[in-house]
């Protein structure tokens, strides 16, 4: 009997698209001997549907035209089942139903830890990061203040909130002045590479800054290394076991890796490359990267400090800053649910995009096994002595 793979993809975030994007080739390339494939489309008003023609990225292009020829869902437990219901039906009648989630989303409000919480409220086994895990990978600030406690190389930052920049303008450019410029000003929970700015000067600095409110009220300045290199390597598994894949280069003509290097130069179409090994170059990436030893070797072992610390799981794609005069390394941000799922970091290393799918899914459910042997709740009668406003025998500590 094939597992039952439900794909959640979509929400109301500002990647909304790219979403998508990643959904659909996923689905594409995911092992249809072992699984069936549900897919589970989030539009931006939060609404869930269902149907095939959602694994057919042309149903995008014209969504409400598509629209009719789908049904909505809401996802629920009955019994031992993981239901997809209609919830507009009278009786509420089963529509489908899953044995894994697969959340494919980007941004705040999904794979900020929201969608992920939903799941563990069901109860149903998960692919990729927890809660804890999908938070900290979401904010910029509080995951550097973890790395940097664990001891993995960050650079130096500030930080602030929209009211207190307000409030108190020149403080806060004070403290990016000690920074030194340039500097690059980002939204601090979003991600690719939205809102994001390499600022100069002061006069810049501002103008950076009222971009970034636009899409969050939280924002961080950080400090630009010298003699910059970029680059990014992937880690499939959780805190037990990590696979690192190969490193990769950015390319790009500008002072930072923009949206549109990341999702509009190529590498994103449905089908994953049939290449396998020897050199990728796609999605603003040459895989691999020329490194020094003791650079990549540095890059690999920071990698796997910052995977454990942020409590991560399923595939995560780390952003790496590189002196390349003084080889120092630095971890810039992880994604913990990355564009394309980072596939074209494995696919080299003679991992297909399928055999990779395969072992997130696998790994989830070895963990939500092990995950059953451990208590969860205890049988107790506090309630049965419990006398409500009348007062109680039972004391509540």
């Amino acid at each position: 009997m094939k597992i039952k793979v439900g794909v959640f993809f979509g929400g109301n975030s500002v990647e909304h698209e790219v979403s998508i994007i990643t959904a659909v080739q996923a689905m594409e390339n995911m092992d249809k001997n072992k699984y069936e494939v549900i897919p589970v489309y989030i539009d931006k008003n939060r609404v869930f549907y269902t149907g095939e023609l959602l694994k057919d990225m042309e149903t995008y292009k014209d969504f409400k035209s598509y629209k009719k020829y789908l049904k909505k869902v809401t996802l629920v437990k009955r019994d031992d089942e993981y239901v997809l219901i209609a919830p507009d039906s009278l009786l509420k009648s089963t529509i489908n139903t899953i044995d894994v989630a697969f959340p494919i989303v980007h941004g705040k409000g999904v794979e900020d830890g929201s969608i992920a919480g939903f799941f563990d409220t069901l109860g149903i086994p998960y692919v990729g990061p927890s809660v804890l895990g999908a938070a900290l990978g979401q904010d910029k600030v509080v995951q550097k203040q973890v790395m940097k406690a664990e001891g993995v190389n960050i650079v130096d930052y500030v930080w602030f909130y929209e009211d207190e920049y307000i409030k108190d303008e020149e403080e806060i450019f004070k403290k990016v002045k000690k920074l030194g410029y340039p500097v690059i000003v980002k939204p601090a929970r979003l991600g690719s590479s939205i809102g994001i700015s390499f600022v100069k000067n002061e006069d810049e600095l501002r103008e950076a800054i009222d971009d970034a409110i636009n899409y969050d009220e939280k924002i961080i300045v950080e400090e630009v290394v010298e003699n910059l290199l970029e680059v990014d390597c992937a880690v499939l598994g959780d805190h037990s076991f990590m696979e690192t894949s190969l490193i990769g280069e950015m390319i790009t003509d500008n002072d930072i890796l923009t949206f549109e290097d990341k999702y509009l130069s190529g590498g994103s179409g449905k089908k994953a490359p049939s290449k396998t090994s020897g050199n990728v170059e796609t999605a603003g990436f040459k895989i691999p990267a020329k490194l020094d030893k003791k650079v990549e070797e540095s890059i690999y072992e920071q990698a796997k400090k910052a995977f454990r610390a942020l409590d991560l799981s399923g595939v995560t794609r780390f952003d790496f800053l590189v002196n390349k005069k003084t080889k120092e390394v630095y971890v810039n941000e992880p994604n913990t649910i990355p564009g394309c799922l980072a596939f074209f970091f494995f696919t080299p290393k003679d991992i297909s995009y399928t055999q990779l799918l395969d072992n997130m899914i696998t790994l989830t459910i070895k963990n939500y096994k092990k995950g059953l042997k451990k208590i969860s709740s205890f049988e107790s009668n506090v309630l049965s002595t419990y006398n409500g406003a009348k007062g109680s025998k039972t004391k509540l500590m």
